[in-house]
Order: C-alpha cells, then sequence, then structure tokens
C-alpha cells in the first residue's frame, strides 16, 4: 500500500525472489523475514510476509531509489532473485493513459483497460442496444456511495452452440466490478494503481480500507486475517462491513434457492480454487469439485494452451478466512469457484492490454465447463 505523495519513478523494478528450504540458521530464517517486514517491500505474490513459504516464488516491488541496497541485502541473504520488470510505472502510465481511445462498438474497446466512469457508461450503453438480451440490477451502493450493478444476461441465441444450450437453462448474473471505489481510485491516484482493498474507513484509524475477500461470513477473521486496519488483509470490524460485500450477500441470499454456480474472478497464478480456503480439511464434494476443477483446467488448456493449477483453496496457496467462494458453498452453492487469472507471476497485477482477449477466452471455456457439468447434474 502506497502514498499519494510517493514520486513519480516510485515503481522501478519488481524482483522475484526465491526462499531455498528450511535454513537451520534460525536467526538468517529471521534475517529474510526481516526483509520482507521493510516497509520499502511490498508484497505482490503472497500477500503477507506469514505466508511465504519454502521452495515458492516470492514476488515484490520497491522503490527506485532502493533497488540497489535490495539488491545488495538480497545477495547478502544468499536469496535467488531477478528482476521481472524494470519499470513498473511505465506499465501502469501506458494502461491509463486513455480509456476511450476506441469506439465501445469496435473490438479492440475490449482489448483496453478502462475507468470505472467507462464501465459505468459501458453498462449503460450495452443494457439500451440489447435490451431484450440484457438487464442491469441495481444492488446497492459502495462506501462513496457509487452505485452497484449486475448484469443479467437471459434467453439470446449465439452462434456458439454450447452457449445457446447453456442459455436456454441458465440465466447468467455478472458483475463487472465489486470494488468500485478502489478501483476508481486507482484511476484518480494512478501512482497507487495498485491499491487492492476498499476505500472504507473504521474506528479514527488512519489507514483506509478492508480486504474485501477477507470480509464475508466464513470462518471470519480466523487464520489468514488481520484484525489490523493498516495489513493488507485486514478483515473489517465485523463481517459484511463493507457495504459492497452486503450488498453481493444479500444478493445472493435472495437468489440462493435458484443460483446453480458461484465464480468470482481474481489475479493473479493461474489457478482454478474451490473450497475450502479458511481451513485445509476437505469439503464434503471434494472430491467433485476438485474433478470438476481438473476439467476446467484442461478446458483452458485446449483453448490456449496455458497451464491453470486445480486446488483447494487453503491446500494449494494459503489460508484465506472470509472468502466469498466459500461463503458461497456454505450457504449451499455447490459450485462454488475462484479463478485466479493470468499470469504467474511475470507482470502480475499489470497484465499487458495484448492478454486481456485471450484471459477472457480461456476463463470463459472453464466457466462453459462448470456451466455444462452443473446442467448434467440438475
Amino acid at each position: 500500500m502506497l502514498e499519494e505523495g510517493n514520486e513519480k519513478n516510485l515503481f522501478k523494478d519488481k524482483l522475484k525472489a526465491i526462499r531455498e528450504g528450511e535454513h537451520e540458521n534460525r536467526k538468517k530464517r529471521e534475517s529474510e523475514f526481516h526483509f520482507f517486514h521493510q516497509q520499502w517491500v511490498i508484497l505482490w505474490q503472497p500477500v503477507v510476509v506469514e505466508n511465504i513459504k519454502k521452495d515458492r516464488e516470492v514476488h515484490f516491488y520497491v522503490r527506485a531509489s532502493n533497488i540497489n541496497s535490495i539488491k545488495a541485502q538480497l545477495r547478502q541473504l544468499t536469496i535467488e532473485h531477478k528482476v521481472l520488470m524494470g519499470d513498473v510505472q511505465g506499465i501502469i502510465e501506458k494502461q491509463t493513459v486513455n480509456d476511450t481511445v476506441n469506439a465501445r462498438g469496435s473490438s479492440s474497446y475490449y482489448e483496453n483497460y478502462h475507468s470505472m466512469k467507462e464501465i459505468y457508461r459501458w453498462m449503460e450503453e450495452v443494457v439500451k442496444i440489447h435490451s431484450d438480451l440484457l438487464q442491469k440490477i441495481y444492488i446497492g451502493s459502495s462506501y462513496e456511495k457509487r452505485p452497484l450493478y449486475v448484469l443479467k444476461a437471459i434467453h439470446v441465441r449465439e452462434r456458439d452452440q454450447t452457449m445457446t444450450t447453456l442459455l436456454e437453462h441458465f440465466d447468467f448474473y455478472i458483475m463487472p466490478v465489486i470494488n468500485v471505489d478502489g478501483y476508481e481510485y486507482t484511476w484518480s491516484h494512478p501512482y497507487n494503481r495498485l491499491w487492492r482493498k476498499s476505500r472504507s474507513s473504521h474506528s479514527n484509524s488512519k489507514c483506509i480500507g478492508t480486504d474485501m475477500n477477507r470480509n464475508f461470513d466464513a470462518h471470519w477473521c480466523g487464520p489468514g486475517a488481520s484484525h489490523s486496519e493498516c495489513q493488507e488483509t485486514y478483515c473489517g470490524p465485523y463481517p459484511e462491513s463493507e457495504p459492497e460485500v452486503k450488498a453481493v450477500a444479500r444478493f445472493i441470499r435472495d437468489h440462493k434457492d435458484t443460483i446453480k454456480a458461484y465464480i468470482t474472478m481474481h489475479s493473479y497464478s493461474q489457478m482454478v480454487l474451490f473450497p475450502y480456503s479458511y481451513t485445509t480439511n476437505k469439503s464434503k464434494d471434494h472430491e467433485e469439485l476438485e474433478s470438476l476443477a481438473q476439467k476446467a483446467a484442461k478446458a483452458i488448456k485446449r483453448t490456449t494452451r496455458k497451464i491453470y493449477r486445480p486446488g483447494a483453496g487453503a491446500q494449494t496457496i494459503y489460508l484465506a478466512p472470509g472468502g466469498s467462494d466459500d461463503w458461497a458453498y456454505d450457504l449451499g452453492i455447490k459450485y462454488s469457484f475462484t479463478f485466479e487469472l493470468r499470469d504467474t507471476g511475470t507482470y502480475g497485477f499489470l497484465l499487458p492490454s495484448r492478454e486481456i482477449k485471450p484471459t477472457c477466452l480461456e476463463a470463459l471455456s472453464a466457466v462453459k465447463e462448470i456451466a455444462q457439468h452443473v446442467l448434467q447434474n440438475l
């Protein structure tokens, strides 16, 4: 999390460091953790030091002014490392320079990133043009009073026969952005383009925001979340404290008897995850969900040759209580998944716009695989 006043060349290098196996020397181990706790080392993956595991990559970025010092410390700790991005700020500026350069009707429009303001305009226009196929449903407002919308795609004939069949049996509810305040903040404050949390304020803390994916009522604030407002995994003062989370939870609860599957899309890591993330224990549907996640990963590989790793959340990455996928599953929505989209760390949260289209194609192939399974098991 970075403050607004940081200099223009703040983001210089993103490094990849690989922790070697467990060291016998406890002092050296403590030195490694102290290194990653430094205020000028901002973690990308994992998001907190406690989730760093042996033989796993650690992705982080640093201030331009600290790069030589950081490299020296890494060498001193004998941590293997390499620079993945040499100018993070430059990449951010390219992605946010002009989000209306392409007409909304053009195919290239969908191959660029857009501001929250433009996404609102797009929703309004696409629903107006396709009023027989789409509905825009207001489900609440954000902490900063921005509207929260869900798009409902109803029966429509597609050129894709699989989608035509699925849309004959299912309605699809799509929420383009849940953290509308946080997303808008990343565009209006481009030096904070990598902001993660909401924009709420609680208990007069100097730190802003709650991690929305730690705020659902699923083993809320257990191991893997933080009670500290200044941590990236801050779970909020209580479950559903964030109006955005409360709105989504209310909408899903109101439709839980008809919702057959729930899929939430994040970045990055290229994974197809399923419950549980709040415990390493297996869910009662573990075998079926694992098999389906494997099928979804195979569908992606057939589509774009990309490798996505299937698995239960906590077993595959780390404990993460309060997630929407676990919450939806415990509510009774058996087919609950999280897609961690591209890539595996080269660009991380700053995926180049040229990769938007293939990422969408592979994600859609996985969605179709899951939806077909649901249809066959109604």
